[in-house]
């Protein structure tokens, strides 16, 4: 018998708790508020999309699929990535399947990190990706994402504070665009910057594309790996969770060139090993055949994103309207508060309202302790019932 431990968890992941999403989530749950700070649809995807998930599994598509994916998905990718933006991969040993893009970043991270090595990354951040840098037993340098002067509604970097973070020991930089939970859609002025810093320091560079398609007012997503001296230092991870709704489903894939994919591929396969092969075959065909559904559902959260941000407006928030994503966030010291820990925590059960305290995604936490995330990504008749509860609970 092993003997009684009091923590028996490693300890390099002792300070990772409960993740602040799955808090938030249990804490509408239990007050009967409205969810605005998981960042989920209420509505699901193209009917065709789940219609052919549905006709594979009928049609016996239920054991396990080749490791890297099935062809059909890898196939579809690479044609995607060509016709949007002139990059050329081979889907097979350049294109590969994971169980959502978070498995993939995992997998990657432990693939090409060793322990004692530095990832540059950009703060606030989507929480998987300090879990990950945790588990390769490697160390975060953070620079700030913070309101760009040029332009209040959307976040930058300084170039120097980038410049300053890398050190010898820096082996990644992690790049998220467009971003969550800011909602900023990097320029291409911008990720020149961070390409030069990564071709200058001979770096690698792993992008999280997964809100790609979810860009507003006439914004474009840039990849990484387009720019110049770029598509042989970067993997990229994207999926169908955010592109098409449907976020239980966890398909992701990786693109890159056949030595990065062949490192998150060596520890993939001791993860996850692989994903649904009849979900594979559904998203396969809606990369090919749902570009029109992708363009309704971009137009119809840039109508939700506006909605919400009004309603916050008129209810005394500060919005920072956003360019991308499912995701806006808001200034809470006009409504008397500077914790937003303390806001998110109180809000379900005073206002009937769950959001996000965007302080827990920063390693430094007074860059962002008077913001919180909302998630616009739901019904148009959920955003007015929580923007009126939030506007009687403010007034």
């Amino acid at each position: 018998m092993l003997p009684a431990v009091e923590e028996p968890l490693v300890t390099r992941m002792r300070r990772f708790g409960e993740t602040i999403f799955a808090e938030m989530s249990q804490l509408a749950a239990d007050h009967g508020a409205i969810n605005l700070g998981q960042g989920f649809p209420d509505t699901d995807g193209p009917r065709s999309l789940l219609d052919g998930a549905t006709r594979r599994i009928q049609e016996g598509v239920n054991q396990y699929p080749p490791g890297p994916g099935r062809s059909e998905l890898r196939g579809a990718v690479a044609e995607e990535r060509q016709r949007l933006h002139g990059l050329s991969y081979d889907p097979d040993g350049e294109v590969y399947v994971t169980v959502g893009a978070t498995a993939g970043i995992a997998s990657a991270v432990l693939g090409l990190v060793e322990p004692g090595d530095e990832v540059v990354l950009l703060e606030p951040m989507y929480d998987s990706y300090a879990g990950a840098i945790a588990l390769a037993g490697a160390t975060r340098r953070p620079v700030a994402l913070r309101p760009d002067p040029a332009d209040g509604n959307r976040f930058t970097f300084d170039p120097d504070e980038l410049r300053a973070a890398v050190g010898p020991r820096t082996r990644m930089v992690i790049v998220n665009t467009p971003h969550n939970p800011t909602g900023t859609v990097l320029t291409p002025a911008e990720l020149e910057t961070i390409a030069d810093v990564c071709r200058r320091n001979d770096l690698i560079a792993l992008t999280d594309e997964v809100y790609e398609h979810l860009t507003f007012d006439g914004v474009a997503h840039t990849p990484l790996a387009s720019l110049p001296g770029m598509r042989e230092r970067t993997l990229s991870l994207s999926s169908a969770g955010k592109t098409f709704s449907v976020t239980a489903w966890k398909t992701g894939w990786a693109t890159g060139p056949r030595p990065l994919i062949r490192a998150m591929q060596t520890v993939n396969q001791f993860l996850t090993f692989t994903a649904n092969g009849a979900l594979q075959l559904a998203v396969a065909d809606a990369l090919r055949e749902e570009t029109g559904w992708v363009r309704q559902q971009r137009e119809a959260l840039e109508s939700k994103r506006d909605r919400l941000s009004e309603g916050l407006r008129a209810a005394g928030f500060t919005v920072l309207r956003p360019h991308g994503t499912y995701f806006l966030m808001a200034d809470i010291r006009p409504l008397g508060y500077t914790d937003g820990i303390e806001f998110a925590r109180e809000l379900p059960r005073s206002a009937g309202v769950a959001a996000v305290p965007a302080q827990v995604l920063y390693d430094n936490p007074d860059e962002g302790r008077h913001l919180v995330r909302f998630a616009f990504c739901k019904r148009d008749e959920v955003l007015d019932a929580a923007v009126e509860r939030l506007a009687n609970h403010t007034g």
